[in-house]
């Protein structure tokens, strides 16, 4: 094992494509969207990263939705010690896991019972292969753009007719595979319906995310919800909800309880969570009700399991952290904190005449190079490519670091002040000025 230190950012590059893909564990961070060096960091405190040539930036990743309270908050840091005091993995029940589970049941308005996992790609393989064995049916319905982890029946583009099942898009996947997933167009009614009419007895579950974050930013329409909520009732399939990046993040109770404000009454079958329930650990969930939940393995036929789901470090980093975001006044402070930030970058833009379409719910954005906010895949593709990468290079640069690619939301901490947003606002009036004209 080498020891040698890296002299920069580029080097650091160079010596981890030698021996890991790419050079990174997670395609986005190599900055192929967007082209240049990604940023090796070395620490993080609250709002900031610091690479390791020891510049810091004002940061929107917050490990891609997790650090919903900054990094390295005190309380959750010393609920990680303690844990890993008593032991990093038992293989064996915890009490701790019990506790986890009561606090999501308690936050998420659908779910009556949770399953502990890992990751999120786990968690949603987990309940698709759930909604399968307790409505026996073997097809499923997503939505073109919505991302739900690399499971290989979730891979997979949409085809150009109503219902046409989808290709993979993934090397390595066999057609036969994904011979059962139909993809639809997002926030499309009429694709809805026409899938239904055709397909509906055979349709096990519909999985959306209800706010799309990884075609950056993108709402669910109420209409197409409720349509949805509708049409699974109807045909007997399960509505799973994707809150992988929304659950505890957009609103304490999820993008579900957004919808259920609108709708009243309105509830998904079963729900998919991770990130923020894990606190920047590797931990998911995927829930529903009993009767549901009691189709699982030990109680029922349907298999899973994961020798690190619970694990007692990852938990007690979970734990900490909800109990942060349930104090009074948490949610409200973080909305206007990410109201103030989508604002001001849509003033930014104006004041140098470009066109920007901003979003935002809780502590999670979104912006657009276009006139108007897209409405699915094919219109965030529409969106100005070239100008957000010269943005985010001009943001860098001023030592801000957004999400590297058009396709991923941003993401606000409660550490996340005054100070940085008027910091990050400066950053983007220059931006504008600099890399945005023409």
């Amino acid at each position: 094992m080498s020891t040698e230190a890296s002299s920069g950012n580029a080097a650091a590059f160079q010596r981890a494509q030698r021996v890991i893909p790419g050079g990174v564990n997670s395609p986005v961070r190599a900055f192929a969207a967007v082209g240049g060096t990604p940023r090796f960091i070395r620490r993080a405190e609250g709002p900031f990263l610091w690479d390791v040539e020891g510049r810091r930036y004002i940061d929107y990743i917050g490990s891609w939705g997790p650090m919903i309270l900054g990094h390295g908050h005190p309380a959750v840091l010393e609920a990680v010690k303690r844990a890993a005091r008593d032991g990093l993995s038992f293989g064996a029940p915890t009490e701790a896991e019990a506790e986890l589970a009561e606090a999501i049941v308690a936050l998420g308005p659908s779910v009556q019972q949770v399953r502990l996992v890992s990751s999120g790609t786990e968690a949603a393989m987990s309940a698709l292969r759930l909604a399968r064995g307790a409505t026996g049916r073997a097809k499923i319905i997503k939505f073109e753009g919505c991302y739900h982890g690399h499971a290989d029946a979730l891979l997979v583009k949409a085809g150009s007719g109503l219902a046409t099942f989808g290709h993979p898009t993934s090397a390595g996947v066999p057609p036969e595979v994904v011979q059962h997933t139909l993809v639809l167009e997002y926030n499309n009614l009429a694709q809805l319906d026409a899938a239904f009419a055709t397909q509906g007895a055979e349709i096990a579950c519909v999985i959306l995310e209800p706010i799309a974050g990884n075609m950056n930013f993108v709402r669910a329409s109420v209409p197409f919800v409720t349509r949805l909520r509708e049409l699974c009732t109807r045909h007997g399939a399960l509505l799973v909800f994707d809150e992988v990046m929304t659950g505890f993040r957009v609103a304490l109770g999820g993008a579900q309880s957004v919808y259920a404000r609108l709708l009243p009454g309105f509830r998904p079958d079963m729900s998919v969570f991770g990130k923020v329930i894990g606190g920047g650990m590797p931990l998911a969930a995927f829930g529903g009700s009993r009767e549901v939940m009691a189709q699982l393995a030990p109680l029922g036929p349907v298999y899973q399991a994961g020798t690190l789901s619970g694990n007692p470090v990852a938990t007690a980093c979970g734990l900490a952290t909800l109990r942060e975001i349930v104090k009074p006044g948490f949610f409200e402070a973080l909305s206007k904190r990410t109201r103030q930030l989508v604002d001001g970058l849509a003033a930014a833009a104006a004041e140098a005449g470009v066109p920007l379409a901003v979003d935002c719910e809780g502590g999670m954005f979104g912006f657009f190079f276009a006139p108007a906010l897209p409405q699915n895949y094919a219109g965030v593709m529409a969106s100005d490519k070239a100008r957000f990468n010269r943005f985010f290079h001009a943001m860098l640069d001023r030592g801000v670091y957004l999400a590297p690619a058009l396709y991923e939301a941003g993401f606000v901490s409660a550490t996340h002040g005054d100070a940085e947003i008027a910091a990050t606002l400066e950053a983007a009036r220059e931006a504008a000025r600099a890399a945005l004209r023409g």
